[in-house]
């Protein structure tokens, strides 16, 4: 019988073994690296813990200019890509590449410095908003496009410098927020139509909840200078970046009220509601730093120092284990995909991109 303790400490030792390679996975995410027209595939190995550059994706329509590839977005199903272009002549673009060999397929115009932007899984139309960042400071607009046939169907006017296009859990309703205004706006996804229209801050024209309100007559001093927006994945709230009084806001849909106002580091720019709803990660572009906040506890616990200035975007693989962070650096600094655990709450790898590294979506994992 002596000979069965060595093979019963092999069986248990193969089955260790097996049960940490189905645990080991592959995390993919795009990013965008806006001053040198590049697209990068991030693979992240939760093994070794180490992230690469799988693959670089020239993009863009003129070769000896830059045209600042901006937001992207991977299709529900993962079969392709979405990158808006964000400089034109005058307006900007859409392109979609497929995820199966990162190769273009199609494009289509779009507004003045398309944005950030999302696909509904209700429709299957895509929302991006058009952020006109060097335009008049006048209401722009959201491009409704059908990502099967690229068609630009409608552009939705909304507030001036629109940024921060989300779609909430139900598929029914895309939330931006409004820049030089200070409003978090929701689209019927369904009847392409602004639903509603929430004031973060006083105005001398009085709050403004009502859709059809002409905010042109308003005047209106921007204090929040909110970038971006996102829905909780079960609860009726949106988070909202308060880039210009650092804060995070909490607003109730079903009240539409602020619940809460949080004081954030300085500058939050981008966020990202964990799947699981436990966390809300916060880029801090004024200085160079991600908070990662406990919603229910509702206080942060980790500011983790990103490797170089200038934070931008984040993304959250779905098991809600780990954020992907992207740094844009400052002059001719490369770029960056910082990656955190956030089982830990630690910066477990850092991998350089070109310069600017911005807009930045997960694709799979594996």
């Amino acid at each position: 019988m002596k000979f069965l303790k060595p093979l019963f400490t092999l069986v248990l030792f193969v089955v260790i073994a097996g049960t940490e390679n189905l645990q080991a996975q592959d995390y993919y995410a795009y990013v965008a690296a806006e001053s040198e027209d590049m697209v990068h595939l991030i693979h992240f190995n939760a093994e070794t813990q180490q992230a690469t550059i799988a693959e670089t994706i020239e993009v863009g329509r003129y070769p000896t200019e830059t045209d600042g590839p901006h937001g992207i977005t991977v299709a529900p199903d993962g079969k392709h890509w979405f990158v808006s272009i964000a400089h034109g002549n005058p307006y900007g673009m859409l392109a979609k590449y497929s995820t199966e060999t990162n190769k273009l397929v199609s494009t289509t115009d779009l507004g003045m410095f398309p944005a950030s932007m999302e696909i509904s899984e209700v429709t299957g139309l895509l929302y991006v908003v058009n952020f006109n960042l060097h335009g008049e400071m006048k209401p722009s607009s959201v491009s409704v496009v059908e990502p099967e046939s690229m068609t630009r169907i409608t552009d939705i006017e909304t507030g001036i410098m629109p940024h921060g296009s989300r779609i909430g859990a139900s598929g029914k309703y895309q939330y931006h927020v409004s820049m030089m205004t200070d409003e978090l706006i929701q689209i019927n996804t369904q009847t392409l139509e602004v639903s509603k229209r929430f004031k973060l801050s006083e105005t001398k024209g009085g709050m403004s909840g009502h859709k059809d309100m002409d905010h042109s007559k308003m005047e209106h001093k921007p204090v929040e200078k909110p970038t971006w927006a996102h829905p909780h994945p079960t609860k009726p709230l949106i988070y909202v970046a308060a880039n210009g009084s650092d804060e995070l806001l909490e607003i109730n849909t079903k009240k539409w009220e602020i619940t809460q106002r949080y004081k954030t580091g300085k500058a939050p720019y981008n966020l990202e509601v964990t799947p699981d709803g436990k966390y809300v990660v916060v880029t801090y572009k004024g200085e160079g730093a991600t908070g990662i906040w406990d919603l229910e506890e509702g206080k942060e616990v980790a500011k983790i120092e990103n490797s170089r200035k200038v934070s931008h975007g984040v993304t959250i693989s779905p098991d809600s284990k780990y954020a992907f962070i992207s740094v844009e650096g400052i002059g001719g600094e490369p770029g960056s995909v910082e990656v955190i655990n956030l089982q830990t709450l630690e910066r477990v790898d850092v991998v350089e991109t070109g310069k600017q590294a911005g807009g930045i979506y997960f694709w799979k994992q594996s």
